[in-house]
């Protein structure tokens, strides 16, 4: 994999493709200025746009990073005190493929492979990759038909008048002249050592004739133009979906050609002699149709009428650029377009990491150590850089599969890891598939996680059997794991749905409900219910007491209790609960504190003191743990926002548990508000957030 993806890929094009059509734009407004100057002028303009659009790609891999600030989107909305957002889940999970549950091997041997569907960003890489292929074979067979036409072509008999026309346009080289089949078009051809095509039927020609045709591909030799046309075919390949791209091409032929034209009238050709000429030789002689992608025709009937008018029109600017001025532009504007091409987009929030991403993957690999990868991943997980932390993480299993194979149980740890910061990132299609991949190769210790996140998914889309099967495989893994207690936490959820028991966050009315419904149907099944409590117990033991695991089980034993109409046992633990969690956030640096109040000198709207407006938010996700358990209901917090427009001091007042205090939390950072005003100068207001979090 050499640490790239197509997610990676997909953000070189993206940024490739934008920054391209940004040059391609600035092109045709520039040549649009310059419509009164020549059309050597113009030429030159599309030549640098062809060669930073070219140099674009490469120039952003290879230069350092320059990230420039960029504005979020400014969205007014409600400019109420008490702000109001809204986590919103289905209730199911998306169904997926069933977990191997015995030998997990595909038919041939390998891992079970699953791939998300659709996974858009493959798609794209995949479309471009193979509409660039076909464009490069194209130009490939081009060069390849030519080059062999010019190895069997013979010289061309010209009786020195290539050798006196050469010296009047001032080149410095001699230009081979080789006769080539009847009926074709006389053409240039060969980037280094340009070589001129005359048809078989020149020898028929009168003598000013064949003057004006060699002079006309003498005129593109000076000016280099079989060079600058690979370089814009080249180009063109690689945008070959870009409208704009098409249209550079289109205005790059059409002003290449009209600035040969004016380079042979300034070498003394008359215009109406020159003209008829030319219409006679584009009437009676024909390119190849591949032959436009690899040389340089005299001709071409669908811009003919336009380079007639403009070659009869007396009144246009034939002034000639320098024969070496193309390829000083295409150098030029390589070098002007490099700051462009190294600026990344980075929000106001966003911080810079000095870290060289590249160079520790070489170290890595040089070293073939996946540790040194995977523990710069923790720190941009850490800091919310989830994409480069992938980065670092497929790196890493590279050299995990390299080091130990791809049937190991290191690769099995590299794949869970990769689904841990899938499953972090809310992206539960990825995760699934990581950690289905990781299960494939076996029932390891180190899949333990992967079984218990599978296990977790299946109840919640109600598939009790495969969960119970799932957790109990994690148990066997790993029975005395750090994974033992969620496994067992997770056994007892499926065991209190089996027996009837509710499934909402706030049951008490529901569960009166259903508690009659299902004794008077029967469906409540008091011994699987009796499992519950002990296997909750046991995932306690089991679990460090301070920890989030730990906490999660608080959260489902009390309301376990709560079903059980036992509120007093099932207080104690719903408060310690919030309690490690309150803890934990405030240990987080990535988050805000959140716990008791602080000293604050926050004003309250009123007395002069306007509210701050919300201008833009992000609504909070669900957290994978939630959703299989059906938690609905609201978290409420205070903050205050700053001169800055930014939440601050953000404390939990209501808790909700299963992950979802800190889901609250993380997307109100990512808010931006109009700052609240007194005498005319923002403050710090205080205000309360309502984050509701509801399954369809």
């Amino acid at each position: 994999m050499l640490g790239w993806n197509e997610s990676a890929w997909f953000s070189i094009l993206m940024s490739a493709a934008l920054k391209s059509t940004v040059v391609l734009s600035a092109a045709w407004l520039m040549a649009f200025l310059l419509r009164g100057r020549s059309a050597a002028a113009r030429h030159l303009v599309w030549t640098a746009a062809t060669a930073a659009v070219l140099a674009l790609p490469f120039l952003a891999l290879s230069l350092p990073v320059l990230r420039l600030p960029v504005s979020t989107a400014i969205l007014p909305v409600n400019t109420g005190l008490v702000f109001r957002a809204f986590g919103v889940g289905t209730a199911d999970a998306p169904s997926q493929p069933a977990v191997p549950a015995g030998n997990p091997a595909g038919s041939d041997g390998g891992p079970a492979e699953h791939t998300p569907w659709p996974n858009v960003r493959l798609w794209c890489v995949s479309i471009w990759a193979l509409g660039a292929a076909a464009s490069f074979l194209k130009m490939l067979v081009a060069y390849t038909a030519l080059w062999r036409t010019r190895r069997a072509a013979r010289p061309f008999d010209d009786g020195g008048l290539t050798a006196m026309l050469a010296q009047a346009l001032d080149i410095p080289h001699g230009v081979a002249v080789l006769e080539t089949g009847s009926g074709s078009m006389p053409m240039t051809f060969g980037f280094l050592r340009p070589s001129i095509f005359m048809p078989a039927d020149s020898v028929g020609w009168s003598d000013e004739r064949r003057r004006i045709v060699l002079l006309h591909e003498l005129a593109h030799v000076r000016r280099g133009d079989a060079a600058t046309h690979l370089m814009a075919r080249t180009a063109l390949s690689l945008n070959w979906w870009n409208p704009l791209a098409w249209i550079a091409w289109r205005e790059f032929l059409k002003e290449r050609e009209r600035a040969t034209d004016d380079l042979v009238l300034s070498a003394g050709a008359r215009a109406s002699e020159y003209a008829s000429h030319l219409l006679e030789v584009a009437r009676s002689l024909q390119a190849a149709p591949m032959t436009g992608c690899a040389a340089v025709a005299m001709a071409r009937r669908s811009q003919l009428e336009g380079r007639l008018l403009a070659i009869l029109d007396s009144r246009v600017n034939r002034k000639p650029m320098r024969g070496t001025a193309p390829i000083l532009a295409a150098l030029v504007a390589a070098v002007l377009v490099a700051p462009f091409a190294a600026v990344r987009a980075q929000s106001q929030h966003e911080q810079v990491i000095a870290p060289e991403i590249d160079a520790t993957i070489r170290a890595a690999n040089s070293q073939k150590n996946h540790e040194i990868l995977e523990q710069a991943a923790a720190v941009y997980e850490n800091l919310r850089k989830y994409e480069v932390a992938q980065t670092l993480l497929q790196s890493a299993l590279t050299i995990r599969g390299e080091v130990s194979g791809q049937q190991s149980a290191a690769y099995a740890a590299g794949l869970v890891k990769l689904g841990d910061l899938a499953a972090k990132r809310n992206q539960p299609a990825e995760a699934f598939a990581f950690y289905t991949k990781a299960v494939s190769l076996g029932d390891r210790p180190e899949v333990a996680p992967a079984l218990v996140y599978l296990g977790m998914r299946a109840y919640g889309k109600r598939d009790y059997a495969q969960a119970t099967d799932l957790l109990q495989r994690a148990l066997n893994a790993a029975p005395a794991g750090p994974q033992a207690g969620p496994a067992l936490t997770w056994m007892a959820a499926v065991r209190d749905a089996q027996a009837g028991g509710a499934e909402s966050a706030e049951p008490s009315l529901r569960f009166r409900v259903e508690t009659v419904w299902n004794s008077i149907t029967s469906k409540y099944d008091p011994l699987m219910s009796a499992e519950v409590e002990p296997l909750l117990q046991k995932a306690l033991a089991a679990e460090a007491p301070d920890s989030l695991d730990a906490a999660l089980t608080m959260e489902l034993y009390a309301r376990f209790l709560r079903q059980q109409k036992r509120d007093g046992e099932a207080a104690p633990l719903a408060n310690r609960a919030a309690e490690i969690r309150r803890n934990k956030l405030a240990m987080d640096p990535t988050m805000v504190v959140a716990g008791p109040a602080r000293t604050s000198n926050a004003y309250r709207v009123g007395g002069g003191v306007t509210a701050p407006t919300v201008l833009s938010k992000q609504e909070p996700a669900y957290t994978e743990e939630a959703r299989a358990a059906r938690y609905q209901g609201t978290v409420l917090l205070y903050i205050e926002v700053g001169p800055d427009g930014r939440a601050q001091n953000i404390r939990v007042q209501r808790s909700l548990g299963l992950g979802l205090d800190e889901k609250a939390i993380e997307a109100v950072k990512q808010w931006l508000f109009k700052p609240g005003m007194k005498d005319g100068q923002p403050v710090t207001v205080a205000a309360t957030i309502e984050v509701n979090f509801r399954l369809l």
